[in-house]
C-alpha cells in the first residue's frame, strides 16, 4: 500500500488541508477502481466503510492478490468535514461560495474534444489511452483558483483515468440506492447487487455537475460529439461511475460498515482486480432500476412537525399516506401522500419543516419529471 497526501491550496495564512489517497496494486497493470467517501462530508457511513475496507485491500495486496489499482480515499473533503455552525456539522455546501461539494464539476468534453479530434484510430483500447492522456494534459492545466478549486481538481486527478469509479455517500434516512448514468449501468449492476440496493436510479443526465457524472459523463458526450463531426472510431464508456447512498446518517454501525466493505470486495474480485481464488455469485437483485425523472419528491405546503405512516423501504401504492404535517396552532394536519406507486426510499431526518420542505423522495417506474434531477 502506498499513502499518498496531497496538499490543497492554502485559503488563509497558517491555515492549511490535504487530501490523503491509498493505492494498492500497480498502476498501468489492469483495471484502476477509484472509491471515495464523504464528499458530503457530514456523510460518515462511507467513512466507516472504508475503514473497514482498507486492512481487506492491504491483506490482498500482501498475498500477491491485487491484479490492477484500487484508490481509496476515506476522507476526501477535509473542508468540510472541518465546517461546524453552532455546533452543527456544515459539510454538504462550502461556507465560503454556498457551492455542493459534489456540483459544478467541469465539461471535460468541450476541452478535450480538440485535442484528440485527429487522433483517434480503429483501435478502441488505443483510444481510451488517447483520451486518458488529453484528460491528463488538460488536468495538468488547470491553476485552481480557491481551496474548493483545489480539491476538485486533487479528487479529478485521483480518478480521472479509473475504470470504476465508487462515489460513497447517505441520505438523510433511507434504504441502500444508487445513482448511476445509463451509460454505465449494465457494467455496475453487480455491486447494486452485491449491495442490496433497494432501489437504482439512472439517469443520462441528472443536470448539475456532480464528480460522477462529470467523470462518466465524459466518455459518453466525447463520443456524442465525434460523431457529430462526422468521426466514427470506437470510442468505448471508459470509465463508469455511480454514487452509493449508504442508507442514512445515523447508519453508522461497525455491523452495516463490515457489510458493505465485504460487498465492495466482493465486488473487486467480481471484476477481476483481485484474484483471492474465489469468484463470488453475483446476488439476486432485490428491486429493478427506475429511471431518476420518475422519482417522486414529497413537500409539504405548509409547516409543521412531520410524523411519519410510511418507513424507508416500504412499497408504496398512489395515494396511501406517506406522513402528517402538524400544525400544533390551528391544529390541522396536513396529508402528505403518495403520487406515485414505488419504493419510499429516503426521508428527512429533521421533524419540524418550513413551508415548500422536502419530505421524501419514492422510486416511481414511470419518468415524468424534465429539466435538472437533483436536489440542491
Amino acid at each position: 500500500m502506498q499513502r499518498i497526501d496531497h496538499p490543497l491550496l492554502s485559503p488563509s495564512l497558517g491555515s492549511h488541508r490535504t487530501v490523503t489517497s491509498f493505492h494498492f496494486g500497480k498502476k498501468d497493470s489492469g483495471l484502476k477502481v477509484y472509491i471515495q467517501a464523504s464528499l458530503h462530508a457530514e456523510e460518515l457511513p462511507g467513512m466507516l466503510v472504508a475503514h473497514h475496507l482498507r486492512p481487506l485491500l492491504q491483506a490482498a495486496e500482501a498475498a500477491g492478490q491485487v491484479v490492477g489499482e484500487v484508490v481509496l480515499v476515506p476522507v476526501c473533503n477535509p473542508i468540510g468535514l472541518a465546517q461546524r455552525l453552532d455546533h452543527k456539522p456544515m459539510g454538504r455546501f462550502e461556507l465560503d461560495t454556498s457551492e455542493n461539494f459534489n456540483r459544478h464539476y467541469p465539461d471535460f468534453a468541450k476541452a478535450v474534444l480538440p485535442r484528440i479530434a485527429d487522433k483517434l484510430g480503429a483501435d478502441a483500447d488505443t483510444n481510451v489511452r488517447t483520451v486518458r492522456t488529453a484528460m491528463a494534459e488538460h488536468l495538468a492545466s488547470l491553476k485552481p483558483a480557491t481551496e474548493l478549486q483545489s480539491l476538485r481538481s486533487t479528487l479529478l486527478g485521483l480518478a480521472f483515468d479509473a475504470d470504476i469509479v465508487l462515489d460513497l455517500h447517505c441520505d438523510c434516512e433511507g434504504v441502500m440506492h444508487f445513482y448511476c448514468e445509463e451509460s454505465c449501468w449494465p457494467q455496475l449492476a453487480p455491486i447494486a447487487h452485491f449491495m442490496g440496493s433497494q432501489a437504482i436510479l439512472l439517469a443520462k443526465d441528472s443536470g448539475g455537475g456532480p464528480i460522477d457524472e462529470c467523470l462518466s459523463g465524459f466518455w459518453w458526450r466525447l463520443a456524442e460529439a465525434l460523431k457529430q463531426q462526422g468521426i466514427e472510431h470506437p470510442l468505448p464508456q471508459g470509465c463508469c461511475t455511480t454514487t452509493i447512498e449508504l442508507r442514512g446518517e445515523v447508519d453508522v454501525t461497525h455491523a452495516y460498515a463490515r457489510q458493505d466493505a465485504n460487498a465492495i470486495f466482493a465486488y473487486l474480485e467480481h471484476l477481476g482486480v483481485l484474484h483471492t481464488g474465489h469468484t463470488p455469485e453475483v446476488p439476486a437483485a432485490l428491486c429493478q432500476p427506475t429511471p431518476l425523472a420518475g422519482s417522486e419528491t414529497l413537500r409539504a405546503s405548509g409547516p409543521g412537525v412531520v410524523v411519519y405512516a410510511a418507513e424507508p423501504g416500504q412499497r408504496l401504492k398512489k395515494g396511501e399516506l406517506v406522513a402528517e404535517v402538524i400544525n400544533a396552532i390551528d391544529g390541522v394536519a396536513e396529508k402528505i401522500q403518495a403520487g406515485v406507486d414505488g419504493v419510499f426510499y429516503a426521508r428527512i431526518l429533521n421533524r419540524y419543516v418550513t413551508a415548500g420542505c422536502e419530505i421524501g423522495k419514492i422510486a416511481g417506474a414511470t419518468a415524468f419529471r424534465t429539466g435538472p434531477l437533483l436536489g440542491n
